[in-house]
C-alpha cells in the first residue's frame, strides 16, 4: 500500500495537481491544505529533474473508486498499519515521509503554507 502519487501537467500548479491526482485516482475529492515536504533528483523521470511533492489534502468524500487501469486496490486504514508495513519501513524516502507527518499530526512540524501572490503584469 502507498500514498496517492502522480504527475502534474505542464502549467498546473501543484496544488491543483496533487487533488487532481487523488482524485483521478481513487475517486476521493479534496481540498489543499499545504506542502508538507519536497526532494529533489536529477536524471529520474524520463532522464529529467525531478520534484517529488508531499503534499497534505483534507479528504472531502469518503467512498473510494479506485482507477481500474491504474491501482489494484485502495482503502482507508489507520497509520499505524500502513507505516508499520515492511515495503515502507525499507525505503528511505517512505521513512522519511512518516517521519514528516508523523510530526505534523502531533504538531510538531508546519510544513509550507500556499500564499497566492500576484504581479502587476500576470
Amino acid at each position: 500500500w502507498k500514498f496517492p502519487t502522480g504527475v502534474v501537467n505542464e502549467g498546473e500548479d501543484i496544488h491543483d495537481g496533487s487533488v487532481r491526482e487523488v482524485k483521478e485516482g481513487t475517486g476521493v475529492d479534496t481540498e489543499f491544505v499545504q506542502i508538507l515536504a519536497f526532494r529533489q533528483t536529477h536524471k529520474a523521470f524520463l532522464e529529467k529533474s525531478d520534484l517529488f511533492f508531499v503534499c497534505m489534502l483534507k479528504p472531502l468524500s469518503l467512498e473510494i473508486n479506485a482507477q481500474e487501469s491504474e491501482i489494484e486496490a485502495a482503502q482507508w486504514m489507520p497509520w499505524e498499519e500502513y507505516t508499520k508495513q515492511p515495503f515502507v519501513q525499507n525505503n528511505e524516502l517512505l521513512r522519511y515521509m512518516i517521519d514528516i507527518c508523523s510530526a505534523k499530526t502531533d504538531g510538531g512540524y508546519e510544513g509550507f503554507t500556499p500564499i497566492r501572490v500576484s504581479a502587476p503584469d500576470q
